[in-house]
């Protein structure tokens, strides 16, 4: 048999710049019957929502060359025919490796990715300009099983209730999953490492107000039917899915950006590819000022240190991929776990975490 045809090639206007389109009316979620037409079509709509999101920012690719049900990768290094117009930024994995990843500045680049079936843009909280200082907080709340997204709606709430008692405006999104994601943007004077300590210290004040259904323990078997707030997304090189990213499930979800006055009435199902063009439409970009004053993570950080001095409350553990961190604790299992063995820090190596987070993170340096 020969080869299907999926139309010819097409070029779109994205921005002053054309951009070429192979197969445009290939099918990439078939139960909707959305082609790579629509979904590029899709970016070009929400363009400056997504490029808000994007801007400066080193990118990974989440790429479904063959749709939804195909096989999928992290496109983490910028392809060798990234065109010359799109930057890219040097960053560096844990592991020591290094990379030099696509740095959108303008909505072509979207569309150009989407034409490599490009379903999900995860971009570092750092711009190309400073690599090693993120500009975001970035809080997970990702329901465990027995949860779902009303929990974490609940726990959103008490976690603004928290940021703006340090004087600090968090911006909600649905993860296009069950989950919630709360972004806070920051000064660019910390390290990842003071980040992710800001993010363990909201989620064990969230553990405090709402007990029983908040946690922050790293291991499944330890989180019980709570909502886990993933402290580890703000590690280096993890990343979470960005505003406006279509998502790969059947029904093509995506990230949608809210306001607080509307998270009670809304569910993770009303925003896809369908109806988010329709909704950005008529509000556009409701995190368009988003951008306008960053925070000092000073507050949180003392919130961190009282942690630590009044209750031992130290470190947590850091994904299994990750090298051995100053201060962590044992990496090891609990049920593993045992009081005759020598401790050794590096037992196990983080075996069976398993975030389980659905936001698509590409993990490690590959």
């Amino acid at each position: 048999m020969g080869a299907t045809s999926h139309g010819k090639p097409i070029e779109l206007d994205a921005g002053g710049r054309t951009v070429r389109l192979s197969s445009p009316d290939k099918v990439y979620f078939p139960e909707r019957g959305f082609t790579k037409l629509d979904v590029a079509g899709y970016y070009l709509t929400v363009g400056d929502g997504i490029l808000r999101a994007l801007r400066d920012r080193p990118t990974t690719l989440e790429r479904y060359p063959e749709g939804v049900d195909g096989e999928h990768f992290f496109q983490k290094r910028a392809p060798k025919n990234t065109p010359d117009w799109i930057p890219r930024a040097h960053i560096t994995f844990p592991s020591g490796r290094y990379a030099d990843e696509m740095c959108p500045t303008e909505v072509a680049a979207v569309i150009w990715a989407a034409q490599f079936g490009t379903f999900t843009f995860h971009p570092w909280p750092v711009r190309r300009a400073d690599t090693d200082r993120p500009d975001e907080l970035r809080i997970d709340l990702d329901p465990q099983p027995g949860t779902d997204f009303k929990d974490a709606v609940a726990a959103a709430h008490e976690l603004r209730a928290l940021l703006d008692e340090h004087g600090m405006r968090g911006w909600p999104k649905t993860s296009g999953g069950r989950g919630l994601h709360v972004f806070v943007p920051v000064e660019p004077r910390w390290t990842f490492t003071q980040v992710r300590r800001c993010a363990i210290a909201c989620g064990r004040e969230l553990e405090r107000r709402m007990p029983g259904r908040v946690t922050t323990a790293w291991w499944k078997e330890e989180r019980g039917t709570r909502i886990f707030v993933d402290y580890n997304q703000t590690a280096r090189d993890r990343t979470i899915a960005s505003a406006y990213s279509v998502r790969p499930r059947p029904h093509a979800p995506v990230s949608a950006p809210l306001r607080w006055d509307e998270v009670d009435d809304v569910t993770p199902r009303d925003f896809d590819l369908a109806t988010m063009p329709v909704r950005y439409a008529e509000l556009g970009d409701v995190h368009a000022a988003m951008d306008d004053e960053r925070h000092s993570l000073e507050p949180l950080l003392e919130l961190a240190r009282r942690d630590e001095h009044d209750h031992g409350l130290g470190d947590l553990p850091y994904p299994p991929e990750y090298p051995k961190m100053p201060g962590e604790p044992k990496r090891v299992q609990p049920s593993r776990a045992r009081h005759d063995e020598p401790d050794d820090d590096t037992a196990a190596g983080g075996t069976g975490t398993g975030t389980g987070t659905g936001t698509g993170d590409a993990a490690g340096d590959g």
